[in-house]
C-alpha cells in the first residue's frame, strides 16, 4: 500500500508524534537514515516560486542518499499537453517519491490517485502540512512538549496556513486559538474537523475576532503574510482589512512571558508583524526555517517505510 501526505490528517496523531521525534533525531544525526541509497530519485515539482521548500527538500533528499530532480512545471508538459494523471504514471516508474508545490488541492489528489509512489503536498492553496511538521518540531524543541500548550494564530485565517494550524495542532493535543477579521475567518468545515480531532486528543479550538483574546496566555504566537502569491492586486484592501491584527510587542505582552513567536516566511516587517517582534528574542523563525529540512526528511523516511 502506498501512503501519501496531502493534508495534515493523512497521518494519525500517533504517526505525527513519531515523525516529529524522528525529525529531532535526524537533526542530531543527519545521515543516519538512507532510504534513497542507490541512489534513487525524488521528483520535486514547483508551480510556485520557492526558497525554503526547494532548498530543504533538495538537501533532504541528498542527505537521505537520493538525487533530487527539480522540475519547474512551466518547462514541463504537465497540466498543459499532458494530464496530471498521465504525468503521475510516467513519474511513478522512475522516481521513489513525488513532492509538489502547487495551487489546487485537486491536482495533488489526482496525482496521488494515479501514483504508486508517495505524493507529498509541499504547499497548496488549501493546506501546508510540511510546514506544520516543522513548526511542531520547533515548538517541541523550545517547550519540551506539545500537548496542553496554547498556540495563537493572528491574521488571515482563511488561508492554507490557518487550515493546517487548526488541524495539525488539534492532532498534537494543543489549544489552537485563531484571531481574524470577520471576512477572513477559517472555513466552518475546517474548524469542525479540528474540533472533532481535538475531542479525541485533548486539544481545543477557539475562534476570536479580537487578537488580544486569542493571544492571552499563549505559549506560541504565529502569523502569516497578509498578501499571499496571487493576491498582490488586493494589497491595499488587505492592509486596511487587517489593521489591528499585526503582531506587535504590545500584543505579545498578552501571551505568557516565555512565549515564542513563529512565522513561516517570507515576512513583511511592519505589516503582519513588527520588526521588534520578528527580530526580537522571542522569535524562533530561523530554527523554524531550518527545521523544514529535518521534518521533511523524517516524513520522507516514514512514507518510504510505509509504502510497499
Amino acid at each position: 500500500m502506498v501512503r501519501h501526505f496531502l493534508k495534515d490528517d493523512d497521518i494519525s496523531p500517533a504517526e505525527q508524534a513519531t515523525i516529529i521525534r524522528r525529525a529531532i533525531e535526524l537533526k542530531k544525526a543527519p545521515y543516519s537514515q538512507r532510504p534513497f541509497e542507490g541512489p534513487k530519485t525524488v521528483a520535486l515539482i514547483f508551480d510556485k516560486t520557492s526558497t525554503r521548500t526547494r532548498v530543504s527538500f533538495a538537501v533532504g533528499v541528498a542527505d537521505l542518499g537520493g538525487v533530487p530532480l527539480i522540475i519547474d512545471s512551466q518547462t514541463s508538459q504537465m497540466g498543459g499537453k499532458e494530464s496530471v494523471a498521465d504525468t503521475a504514471r510516467v513519474l511513478e516508474r522512475q522516481v521513489a517519491a513525488i513532492v509538489w508545490r502547487t495551487y489546487a488541492q485537486a491536482g495533488l489528489e489526482e496525482m496521488a490517485a494515479n501514483s504508486s509512489v508517495p505524493v507529498i503536498n509541499s504547499l497548496s492553496d488549501d493546506w501546508h502540512p510540511c510546514q506544520l511538521l516543522a513548526d511542531l518540531m520547533t515548538i517541541h524543541e523550545h517547550k519540551g512538549q506539545l500537548a496542553g500548550l496554547k498556540l495563537a494564530y493572528v491574521g488571515d485565517a482563511s488561508n492554507n496556513m490557518a487550515n493546517s494550524y487548526l488541524v495539525a495542532c488539534a492532532m498534537a493535543g494543543m489549544t489552537v486559538s485563531i484571531a481574524a477579521p470577520a471576512e477572513y475567518l477559517p472555513a466552518a468545515t475546517v474548524v469542525a474537523r479540528a474540533e472533532n480531532i481535538a475531542a479525541e486528543t485533548g486539544g481545543s479550538v477557539e475562534v476570536h475576532g479580537d487578537p488580544v483574546l486569542a493571544v492571552m496566555h499563549a505559549d506560541v504566537v504565529v502569523t502569516d503574510t497578509w498578501i499571499s502569491m496571487g493576491q498582490e492586486q488586493e494589497k491595499a484592501k488587505r492592509i486596511r482589512d487587517f489593521n489591528g491584527f499585526g503582531v506587535s510587542a504590545e500584543l505579545m505582552a498578552h501571551a505568557k512571558p516565555g512565549a515564542i513567536f513563529m512565522h513561516c516566511l517570507p515576512a513583511y516587517r511592519g505589516y503582519e508583524v513588527s520588526a521588534e517582534v520578528l527580530d526580537g528574542p522571542q522569535s524562533v523563525i530561523w530554527d523554524e526555517a531550518e527545521n523544514r529540512l529535518h521534518a521533511q526528511k523524517a516524513l520522507l523516511t516514514f512514507l518510504a517505510e510505509h509504502t510497499k
